[in-house]
């Protein structure tokens, strides 16, 4: 008789899924992109829709809002401590702006209304740190996604606010690193920006959670290997995410694959030197100048089949900006290596727009590649941001005079001053043309972008959740 060994199966099959089922699983994700006090952002809210549906479809029980206030804000991290508490996966997924102060980081309401670092401290934004902490402390599995790498719209007011003492304003988000059984992720490396996207889409990293993170069989980071690929190659190497991972175990959202594809769907981290996905992450950045590229291969191969060259990258990368700064800094104004710039210091200087087609041409001709648009836009200002560190002066990517004169002086022999043919003087003609000249192409403003810096303290202690939530905030 065949049929009781068929019902075995059966009951088993069910209590296997039952099981797995009864993992419980809670997320939290919130988008903020009506600002009151600062341009609004069109994509935000977009993207926690669709990653909230995404989650509920993978079993998760989602803390869900959009455009929230601190108090609403407060109110959704309050539920979802609660819910997180004893979870076995919780997950964090915020998109919007943030903003890092004296290495700390924080998520900003759309109330908010910052002037000063005491705004910040008494609680007008989130204290990402203590709110991860107290959160999803006592998870067992614990995934934090930021799409929150966007220049931080008050620091101007911010440092104009704190002239008797040093206040130490970044671009983007702080380093954070994670703790046991966390995983870290980042819409792009320290100090970069990211794109916002097309209005009423996704951004190019939530898009590629999208595309890869609730795959069928697939382990988190190997999920999080072809989402940094995808944003790589959608932005033209423009764009790389980055992160910290501490997971101890494999981590799959959407069911573990069959006992024999196993081995296949191993972690980044522990995945065969020569596997496609390694192959295809190392041909995305193998020409790329930045070492935070490679460091972000190593960080998923540490032991892959091109960790030398790597390592060699980003040695020769290191050591041609050391020999540059030295080589550069003769005849410099020492005061060029610490006066910060801003908006208003740039504004100062009075650039019009063929002058900043010459700054876009210069630091070109330097290797810091940029389109020459003559408008300093996001793409630009990050690009200044690296030439700004590669030199050793403050990171703002805004120019100040100082500046302007150093870059003016490093590039005389490296870059012409005109290098297209729309600023060539016209050959004179006898008589008059009929031809209608062509109108020039005017430079498409991008989207608005989200923006993040070096990532902060272990998110993975444990604590009083409700007390700590709100006394967190008021530090």
């Amino acid at each position: 008789m065949r049929y009781p060994t068929l019902i075995l199966s059966v009951i088993c099959a069910v209590f296997a899924a039952g099981t797995a089922q009864a993992e419980k699983r809670v997320a939290f994700v919130v988008g903020n992109g009506t600002y009151k006090n600062v341009a609004p952002l069109p994509n935000p809210s977009v993207d926690a829709k669709a990653m909230a549906a995404a989650l509920r479809n993978v079993g998760f029980e989602v803390v869900e809002g959009s455009n929230l206030t601190r108090d609403k804000m407060t109110e959704r991290l309050l539920d979802f401590g609660k819910k997180a508490q004893g979870a076995d996966v919780a997950l964090f997924f915020y998109a919007g702006h943030g903003i890092a102060i004296s290495g700390t980081n924080y998520l900003l309401p759309i109330d908010a209304d910052i002037k000063s670092e005491m705004d910040v401290k008494l609680g007008a934004a989130i204290n990402i740190d203590l709110t991860l902490e107290q959160t999803m402390g006592d998870a067992k599995v614990k995934l934090v996604f930021l799409d929150a790498c966007r220049d931080n719209p008050f620091a101007a007011k911010i440092k104009s606010n704190s002239a008797t003492r040093s206040v130490n304003v970044q671009t983007g988000l702080a380093e954070m690193k994670s703790g046991e059984g966390t995983l870290i992720a980042f819409a792009t490396g320290p100090g970069q920006t990211a794109l916002d996207g097309q209005e009423g889409g996704n951004s190019p990293f939530t898009r590629a959670l999208l595309a890869n993170l609730t795959q069928p069989g697939v382990e988190i980071q190997q999920a999080m290997t072809k989402v940094r690929a995808q944003v790589n190659e959608e932005t033209h190497k423009g764009q790389l995410p980055w992160g910290h991972t501490n997971l101890i175990g494999a981590v799959y959202l959407n069911g573990a694959p069959a006992p024999g594809a196993v081995a296949a769907a191993a972690p980044a981290s522990g995945a065969k030197p020569g596997s496609d996905v390694e192959l295809e992450f190392w041909r995305s950045i193998k020409d790329s100048n930045k070492p935070e590229e490679f460091n972000a291969y190593l960080t998923s191969y540490p032991n892959g089949q091109f960790r030398s060259l790597a390592l060699s990258r980003i040695a020769s990368i290191e050591s041609g900006a050391k020999d540059a700064t030295r080589n550069l800094s003769t005849g410099i104004d020492p005061a060029t290596f610490k006066e910060e710039a801003n908006q208003t210091t740039e504004d100062q200087i009075g650039l019009d727009k063929g002058q900043r087609r010459d700054v876009q041409r210069r630091l070109n001709g330097l290797g810091f590649d940029t389109k020459v648009t003559g408008q300093f836009d996001a793409p630009t200002r990050t690009v200044i941001t690296r030439w700004q560190a590669a030199r050793g002066y403050p990171k703002s990517g805004y120019l100040n005079k100082l500046q302007h004169k150093a870059l003016l002086t490093e590039i005389v022999a490296a870059a012409p001053t005109a290098s297209s043919d729309e600023e060539r003087p016209a050959p004179k003609r006898r008589a008059p043309s009929t031809v209608q000249a062509q109108p020039q192409p005017q430079p498409q403003q991008p989207p608005p972008q989200r923006q993040y810096s070096n990532p902060g303290p272990d998110p993975a202690g444990a604590g009083r959740f409700i007390g700590g939530v709100v006394g967190g905030m008021l530090r």
